[in-house]
């Protein structure tokens, strides 16, 4: 069961919403200023890396050659699901706060023509950036949705696939999240996140970090412990849950995250990109 909706949350959400829709709105004017660039750059195929410090080295040219530079521009994520997840062709994918819509693009390019990649983000700027994404890109089967990542638009048990890049650890009822994501998986069906993660004495934490609003739409404040984000999944109905380490946040971009964050993590707390993984009972 979710959590009953405080004031307080739903000013959060909305922090957190602008906060996004900011960052849309900043890519689109980078790329009407350098209209004269497609995909590819004006100079031939270079390696363009996303704004956001967290985001950066997570793709390689081979996968974002092709794509518009405004979704690669656009990326806020923590990791690169699309390619741990292993995606088979004719496969159904949702990505749960899809942003500018990178992983999308990137995860119909994995299940063909056969298959599907939905893209699902609150925040209207996001879409629209999204969408003028996959119009440039030419990917046709694609589909962007409005909506919230704890109240999914779509039925019961029709994805095989459900993806995300950083974007749980921002929901204000991560139960209700993982409720949602079992409900549309279908049996059998693979859960395969990236997502910040604490690994250590979260107690630790202090307070103010844990409950700043520049810090649950920046890096730190929503990460769930490792622990227990396992036991999460396992409470929803979900097997096999695992989580594997993939970026040390703390030991990479230590400096960035103070910057960033205007903090400093206790010496027996670690945050990580960690990629996410579960298996919906085929029974």
């Amino acid at each position: 069961m979710g959590e009953a909706p405080t004031d307080e949350n739903r000013d959060l959400k909305e922090e957190i919403r602008e906060h996004y829709a900011e960052r849309a709105r900043e890519v689109s004017q980078q790329g009407k200023a350098a209209s004269c660039c497609g995909p590819s750059g004006c100079c031939g195929p270079t390696q363009i890396e996303p704004h956001d410090v967290f985001a950066r080295d997570l793709y390689d040219i081979d996968e974002t050659g092709e794509l518009p530079k405004e979704a690669v521009l656009a990326s806020l994520g923590c990791g690169n699901p699309t390619a741990l997840a292993e995606l088979d062709p004719g496969e159904v994918v949702l990505d749960l706060g899809s942003g500018g819509g990178i992983d999308v693009l990137l995860s119909a390019k994995r299940v063909g023509p056969t298959g599907k990649a939905y893209g699902l983000d609150m925040t209207d700027d996001m879409l629209a950036l999204a969408r003028e994404n996959q119009e440039k890109a030419g990917v046709e089967n694609v589909e962007f949705l409005k909506g919230e990542i704890e109240d999914v638009p779509l039925p019961d048990e029709s994805v095989d696939v459900i993806i995300s890049n950083c974007v749980i650890n921002l929901s204000l009822d991560k139960d209700k999240v993982l409720a949602e994501a079992f409900r549309v998986l279908k049996p059998g069906g693979r859960f395969a996140v990236s997502d910040m993660v604490y690994q250590g004495d979260i107690d630790s934490v202090p307070e103010e970090v844990m409950r700043s609003v520049e810090l649950w739409g920046g890096c730190i404040a929503g990460a769930l412990e490792e622990n227990d984000y396992i036991a999460r999944l396992e409470r929803a109905g979900f097997a096999e849950a695992a989580i594997v380490p993939t970026t040390n946040y703390r030991e990479t971009y230590g400096r960035e995250i103070e910057r960033a964050c205007g903090v400093s993590l206790p010496e027996n707390v670690t945050l990580v990109g960690a990629f996410v993984r579960a298996t919906k009972p085929a029974d």
